[in-house]
C-alpha cells in the first residue's frame, strides 16, 4: 500500500471514529435533558404492566367464584350466601340463577338480563293466555322466540273460535321460519273452520 493508501484510510477511520463519538455525545446530552420523563415513562410502562396482571388476576379469581356459587345455586336453589357471592362478582349469572328459581317455582320475576327478560314476559304471556302480551312481544324485531309468540296467538284465537283472525296472524309467519310447520298444520286445521 502506498502512504497516500494510508493517509486516506486513517482518515476514513478518524471519521467514523468522530462521527460515532459526536453521535454518543447527543445522546448523553439528550438522555441528561430528558432523563426525568424518560424515568417517568418506564415507571408508567411498568406500572401500567402490573396493574392489568392484577386486573386480569382478580376478573379470574372472581369469575371462578362466581361459576362455583352458581353450581351451589344449581344444587340448592335455597343458598343464600351462594346467592349473595354471585350477587357480587357477577349480577347477570345471579339474575339467571333467579330466573331459574322463579322458574321453578312458577313466579314472575324482574330481572335485566335482556334475552331471559323476553323468555319470562314469553313465559308468564303463554301460561296466562294473554293474547296482547303475546302480541306485544311478537311485534318487536328483535325477540328471539317472535314466530312462536305469532303461532301462540294464533293458537290461542283458533281456541277462542277467532278463526279468521287466526288464519290472518299465521300468515305473519314466514316460511323460513321454524314454527312454519307448526303454522302449517295449524292452517290446515283452520281450514275446515
Amino acid at each position: 500500500m502506498s502512504i497516500k493508501e494510508n493517509v486516506d484510510y486513517v482518515k476514513t477511520e478518524l471519521s467514523s471514529e468522530e462521527r460515532f463519538l459526536e453521535s454518543f455525545v447527543k445522546s448523553e446530552r439528550f438522555f441528561k435533558k430528558y432523563k426525568t420523563l424518560i424515568f417517568a415513562f418506564v415507571i408508567i410502562i411498568i406500572v401500567g404492566i402490573i396493574s392489568f396482571f392484577i386486573k386480569e388476576n382478580i376478573a379470574q379469581s372472581n369469575k371462578l367464584k362466581a361459576n362455583i356459587a352458581f353450581n351451589q345455586v344449581l344444587q340448592n336453589s335455597n343458598d343464600t350466601e351462594a346467592l349473595a357471592i354471585l350477587k357480587d362478582k357477577n349480577p347477570q349469572l345471579y339474575d339467571i340463577a333467579l330466573y331459574l328459581q322463579a322458574k321453578k317455582e312458577d313466579k314472575a320475576i324482574q330481572i335485566s338480563v335482556p334475552f331471559l327478560k323476553e323468555l319470562s314476559k314469553y313465559q308468564t304471556a303463554l301460561s296466562g293466555k294473554n293474547i296482547s302480551e303475546l302480541d306485544n312481544l311478537s311485534m318487536q324485531n328483535d325477540f328471539l322466540l317472535k314466530e312462536f309468540a305469532i303461532f301462540n296467538k294464533a293458537l290461542f284465537l283458533t281456541n277462542e273460535g277467532k278463526f279468521n283472525e287466526a288464519k290472518t296472524t299465521l300468515a305473519l309467519i314466514p316460511q323460513t321460519s321454524k314454527a312454519f310447520e307448526l303454522a302449517k298444520l295449524l292452517n290446515h286445521y283452520l281450514l275446515t273452520k
